[in-house]
């Protein structure tokens, strides 16, 4: 172990020394404490939104719609959502007890781990750190934040915003890269969130696994988007090509790839066309409306998975300015190299299929997806492959807008992530659920203690049956 890395175990010993210290004091399960710190993480936004937004366009090229649609607007939007809703989320709950435990009170307290981990992506550096923090805040938590070293602009901007904010011993940002973020893994939070790769996923999980800290992991996959006969073709193309070109195509529930019925491939791929003309016009790279790839690292992957062959929209790229045109692949196989990994750029394959149940079959020979699309006007349709598939979330006739509602949960399941969290399921993530049962003292059920008698298995026999 190298004496820069000792020095950084020792760092992240003391900041986490300090924030049990903090969360020892009681003062974050006060639920008027918790909303007035969510009611200054939205001031602190809003005083910050200028930096925040210029700071995403430098580091994600994001235009302005986008970075206030996606990020900025988004928190201040579930902030005002979770400041609703706290105080009866957080109420104590009482249950139902068994008819065997007469005269005793059921009840289900939230209450919060302690100080939670939260590690942060680079294509939402913004949002996919804070909508995970305001549920941390909301269920009385301490939290350390690790932005993505990826993005320093936002990075750095984040450090300042919450610096000046909060308490560093109650919300503190750790800023940096690899060793950082392997230091803080392995310390003894009481909870991880992390957001990212399958692969760092695994690494987490593991460095988790060591000390026995649950995790919350929000991971990825191919997300496949089925188009059948029936569809609306022309509608499906605008909202395909939304959900997979925004922030040039580095959504982890984005579009991975089309699978269309043959019948209307053709019809599709003109539409695809159609639409990103229309939306990026005859020169993306000259639209105010279209990212870039966060780092040439990612940019030289995103270009081996093309098939310059099979390109029949887009294709130009810019190296220097981290621009890769909005792409479409037809013709594309099972057996190609973009189909052997998740995309998270925007490159776009075409696959056709003939028969609903056999697309369905190979969507199910890969990896559980995050989001799976299916566009039909068929009811059955629909409910087939809703029930015949698995993956994380999804929607019927759109793309990606199904994690914009806080009513639902949004989460993985195996390979594309573990738990969920979004509204309440955010509280809920955020908190353990203790469970406590009251007993009257007035009355005493002879019959439980021994020694036992034939009637006291009788009396056992009527109560549990």
């Amino acid at each position: 172990m190298t004496t820069a890395t000792t020095n950084i175990n020792e760092t992240v010993e003391t900041l986490l020394a300090n924030h049990r210290s903090y969360f020892e004091k009681g003062e974050t399960k006060d639920i008027e404490f918790r909303l007035k710190q969510l009611a200054t993480l939205k001031k602190a936004v809003q005083k910050y939104e200028e930096e925040i937004i210029d700071a995403l366009k430098k580091d994600l090229g994001k235009s302005i719609f986008e970075a206030y649609g996606s990020e900025v607007g988004y928190i201040l939007d579930s902030i005002g959502f979770f400041m609703k809703n706290l105080k009866s989320w957080a109420k104590v709950k009482k249950v139902k007890t068994p008819l065997v435990h007469t005269g005793s009170k059921s009840l289900i307290y939230s209450q919060p781990y302690g100080t939670v981990l939260i590690v942060g992506p680079f294509n939402y550096p913004f949002q996919l750190v804070l909508e995970p923090l305001i549920g941390a805040i909301s269920a009385g938590n301490c939290a350390v934040i690790k932005p993505s070293e990826f993005t320093p602009t936002v990075s750095s901007v984040l450090s300042k915003m919450i610096g000046e904010f909060f308490d560093k011993e109650y919300i503190s940002v750790v800023e940096g890269a690899k060793e950082e973020t392997s230091a803080l893994i392995h310390a003894p939070f009481d909870y991880i969130f992390f957001t990212g790769s399958v692969e760092v996923g695994k690494i987490v999980m593991q460095a988790a696994a060591k000390r026995l800290v649950p995790v919350t992991l929000e991971l990825g996959g191919k997300s496949p988007c089925i188009v059948h006969k029936d569809a609306n073709i022309e509608v499906a193309a605008q909202r395909i090509a939304w959900g997979k070109f925004m922030n040039a195509g580095q959504t982890c529930v984005a579009p991975d790839y089309i699978l269309v019925h043959k019948d209307v491939r053709k019809k599709l791929v003109k539409a695809l066309k159609k639409t990103i003309h229309d939306f990026y016009g005859d020169n993306p790279q000259q639209s105010k409306d279209y990212g870039r790839v966060v780092n040439e690292r990612q940019f030289d992957r995103l270009t081996s998975l093309v098939d310059k062959e099979k390109v029949v929209v887009g294709g130009r790229i810019d190296r220097e300015e981290l621009y890769m045109e909005p792409t479409v692949m037809d013709g594309v196989s099972w057996e190609d190299r973009v189909m052997k990994e998740e995309i998270f750029g925007p490159v776009l394959p075409v696959l056709e299929y003939k028969d609903l149940k056999d697309a369905m079959r190979q969507i199910n020979n890969y990896p559980k997806p995050l989001a799976l699309y299916v566009f039909t006007e068929n009811n059955e349709v629909e409910e087939q492959v809703i029930e015949g598939t698995s993956f994380g979330g999804g929607c019927v006739n759109d793309t990606v807008t199904h994690l914009t509602n806080p009513y639902l949960p949004f989460g993985g399941v195996g390979t594309s992530g573990i738990g969920s969290y979004h509204g309440k399921d955010s509280f809920d993530t955020f908190s353990h659920k203790k469970s406590v049962m009251k007993k009257s003292t007035k009355f005493n059920l002879s019959f439980l203690y021994p020694p036992y008698s034939d009637k006291s298995i009788k009396i056992l026999r009527k109560f549990m049956k």
